[in-house]
């Protein structure tokens, strides 16, 4: 087997089909990954991708080779392959490229009850054991299982969140062609159970990984017009938009302006705080001022962990907290195995809507407290001297200026901007997020950030 260190990334096994990632690595890393978990039985589901089903099925091989049985939950969202190894207790793969472009493919996996697997926690001894190869299974081989898993998992979710009683809502759903198109309908829908009082308006509800009307990725503004325009057409109460493998959720108001991914973690940790008070939330550090704030006011204890799904999960088990927030829109929860679910966020934020009468925009106000940039990313060969010439001119400030390295650089003024700088794990690149409680003041510390990160040096 090749090299096969350009596609084990940090969290996930991803790269271009076939070029990198074939059938072939697909066989391996489903031996290896028996291999490392020991398990005598596991699940798979995948997204529409076009190559999706034949590298699940060359997974499966190399799993069943191995002498284990697998369960095939067939196309399912990421969070439907999470609730599938929550529910069963069984180790698990999903194989996506979440919003990358029609010709990626990737593996997302996990172990029992849907713990993350990555590179510290199993996926590094996945590619050495596909690199070198399993040893043949002494034994008879495993058997492989048909099963759909949609209707439990839309009925789980629907016993978390009680939308049967919230005000009529007109939602404006995007799916970008991606697996929402497929579990929307179960889920929010009446392709499962009863009837909601939602007014579903799809857009690009058809499966079709070629992403034919814009990419599968909300988080890039370009990719949330078509919502923004449809919502002020129709008169929405409210958008969402999902990624490839509808694991995150994006969501516009009733005027179609975007709603912070902060604020709808911090209205979410509002009502799990209300279920359970004086429970733990987690939020990464690039996350708004506003959540740790609101958190507090509602008597719960907030904690700041690195960017990084691993993170999240890592303090949630230690810390028992009871639900956790990224900038990024990952979304996670302890009643649903500290797995994120872009579903449930949604569902979330439907039921705080439909509770109450006033429009969205009002209704998130009170969390969104602040002025972002958003992630600003620069080419730097140097990212460790960029960094200590940036933290250089900020420690040399008069009091009041506090600075930490949890997850790159991280500077707080006194007048309560501040910002984030850290390098990426993959790229030359360092990504710069700031806040500030005015627009003057985002703009002016990010262009002094970004003019000494991109220096001539």
């Amino acid at each position: 087997m090749r090299d096969l260190s350009a596609i084990v990334k940090a969290y996930d096994v991803r790269g271009v089909v076939p070029d990198e990632f074939d059938e072939d690595v697909a066989h391996a890393v489903g031996a290896a990954f028996v291999g490392l978990t020991g398990a005598d039985r596991i699940v798979t589901a995948h997204d529409m991708r076009e190559s999706s089903v034949p590298l699940c099925e060359a997974f499966a091989a190399g799993a069943t080779g191995q002498g284990a049985d697998v369960v095939e939950a067939g196309l399912g969202s990421t969070d439907l392959l999470y609730f599938a190894s929550g529910s069963l207790g069984l180790p698990g793969a999903m194989f996506t490229a979440s919003h990358n472009p029609a010709k990626y493919n990737g593996i997302k996996l996990c172990r029992a009850g849907a713990a993350p697997v990555g590179q510290d926690s199993g996926l590094r001894q996945i590619r050495v054991l596909a690199e070198r190869g399993v040893p043949a299974h002494d034994g008879p081989p495993g058997r492989t299982q048909r099963r759909d898993l949609l209707g439990d998992y839309a009925a789980y979710l629907r016993g978390l969140v009680d939308l049967s009683r919230i005000r009529p809502l007109s939602v404006v759903v995007d799916a970008g062609n991606g697996m929402a198109g497929y579990t929307v309908p179960a889920v929010l829908g009446e392709e499962k159970l009863p009837a909601l009082p939602l007014a579903i308006v799809p857009m690009y509800f058809e499966l079709d990984g070629s992403f034919p009307n814009h990419e599968a990725n909300p988080l890039d503004p370009d990719n949330l017009v078509d919502l923004q325009a449809k919502v002020r057409e129709v008169g929405a109460d409210i958008g969402i938009a999902f990624d490839g493998d509808a694991d995150r959720c994006f969501v516009v108001d009733e005027r179609g302006d975007p709603v912070s991914p902060s604020a709808v973690t911090a209205l979410v940790a509002t009502r799990e705080l209300a279920k359970e008070p004086g429970a733990t939330v987690i939020h990464n550090l690039i996350t708004s001022k506003a959540v740790p704030e609101v958190v507090r006011e509602h008597g719960g204890t907030p904690v700041r962990t690195r960017v990084g799904h691993s993170f999240i999960k890592e303090e949630m088990v230690r810390t028992g907290a009871v639900f956790g927030g990224e900038h990024s829109a990952h979304y996670y929860f302890r009643q649903f195995w500290r797995a994120d679910t872009g579903m449930l966020a949604a569902m979330h934020v439907l039921a705080a809507l439909g509770g109450q009468g006033r429009p969205l925009s009002e209704l998130t106000a009170a969390f969104t407290r602040y002025v972002a940039s958003g992630e600003v990313n620069s080419t730097v060969p140097d990212q460790a001297g960029r960094l200590a010439a940036v933290e250089r001119v900020f420690a040399a400030r008069d009091g009041g200026t506090a600075i930490d390295h949890l997850d790159g650089l991280t500077v707080a003024l006194p007048d309560g901007s501040w910002f984030n700088l850290r390098p990426s794990n993959t790229e030359p690149l360092l990504r710069l997020n700031v806040e500030a409680p005015d627009r003057p003041r985002m703009a002016a510390l990010r262009d002094q950030v970004l003019a000494l990160v991109r220096a001539e040096h």
